[in-house]
């Protein structure tokens, strides 16, 4: 399909920093080459790993200058030559975990392998689809055990993006979800989007909370981001056989001998996990195979994606400033 334009917007960082070093700019039109589609953005995802990116603290750096952003959901503009996989005007979802290196999704197109693409059911809204990441992500964290039975999962942070899927997730299991908030608003968004009960995150008292509601067994799995004292009250408010998933250290590591604590725990057989969704970067099989099920998830109506935040591409610094105050609650959204 021919395109009239010659340039796209796009925004870019040049060196990383705050939010002012992301400037608008005009780029080339990309155009595919043999076995390449170029899809036109309808909504680009905003979230934590963009901010790395942009301050320079992702593992997994673009080279500069760098476009942030890892999900992208539109439509299929033009294809390159011996694509079969892919035609013009199919709906898609692009994810920067598809592709050779993170970012790049904060553009009015993208030119992908046909082979990176998700073909996205017309039930699933595009501003919805790029939630699906969070999806993917709670699938992958919920089998961190190997998938044994569980009754129950702790949530701290309950009303961030990644645990938002997987309360919702879990819930969809039958799992009891006992999530915590740090205010009345999160914890009411916590609760609308499935959690059971919520509680107050403070770890002096969050181990005697989870095991008063769960009758002093404790719960299987809990999913920590933050780290500090609140993974060793996550350690102590498991049931036997029960595993704590560290998947961030926001608050950086426990200040406790954390060996020292699972030999105290004995008794329980614990067992702690560090996660990234990385792992998973050259299992082809496994890693779309969490994708295609999370669609499939969210096209039957067993998940919602948490409600859109909509901003213009051209605000991508006010976005930014969101995220680095980390008050914001559901997706936020890049229109372009």
């Amino acid at each position: 399909m021919a395109n009239a334009t010659t340039t796209m917007k796009a925004v870019q960082l040049q060196t990383p920093g705050g939010p002012e070093v992301l400037s608008l700019v005009d780029l080339p039109l990309p155009e595919p080459g043999p076995g390449a589609v170029r899809v036109k953005a309808h909504a680009i995802g905003a979230g934590g790993p963009d901010v790395l990116i942009r301050n320079g603290t992702y593992k997994w750096m673009p080279p500069m200058p760098a476009i942030p952003g890892n999900e992208m959901a539109g439509v299929v503009d033009a294809v390159g030559a011996g694509v079969s996989a892919l035609r013009v005007g199919q709906r898609v979802l692009v994810s920067a975990r598809e592709l050779p290196q993170r970012g790049s999704c904060y553009a009015e197109y993208i030119c992908v392998p046909e082979s990176a693409p998700f073909v996205l059911p017309e039930s699933i809204a595009f501003d919805d689809a790029v939630s699906l990441g969070n999806f993917q992500l709670a699938l992958a964290l919920l089998a961190s055990n190997g998938n044994l039975s569980a009754r129950s999962i702790l949530v701290p942070g309950a009303a961030g993006g990644v645990a938002t899927a997987l309360v919702q997730v879990a819930r969809e299991r039958g799992l009891r979800v006992i999530g915590t908030a740090s205010s009345d608003t999160k914890r009411a968004f916590a609760l609308a989007n499935g959690a059971h009960d919520v509680i107050d995150g403070d770890p002096r008292t969050l181990t005697e909370e989870v095991m008063r509601l769960t009758e002093g067994r404790g719960v299987d799995m809990a999913f920590d981001h933050i780290g500090g004292a609140l993974f060793v009250a996550c350690l102590r408010a498991l049931a036997p056989f029960g595993m704590v998933v560290s998947y961030n250290i926001v608050s950086g590591p426990p200040s406790a001998d954390v060996f020292d604590e699972l030999r105290k725990l004995l008794g329980k057989s614990l067992a702690v996990r560090t996660f990234s969704i990385h792992t998973v970067d050259a299992d082809i099989v496994q890693r779309r195979g969490l994708m295609e099920s999370a669609i499939a998830l969210m096209a039957a109506g067993k998940v919602r994606a948490p409600q859109a935040t909509r901003f213009a591409l051209a605000d991508a610094r006010r976005v930014h400033e969101l995220l680095d105050s980390g008050g914001t609650l559901g997706k936020i959204v890049l229109q372009p």
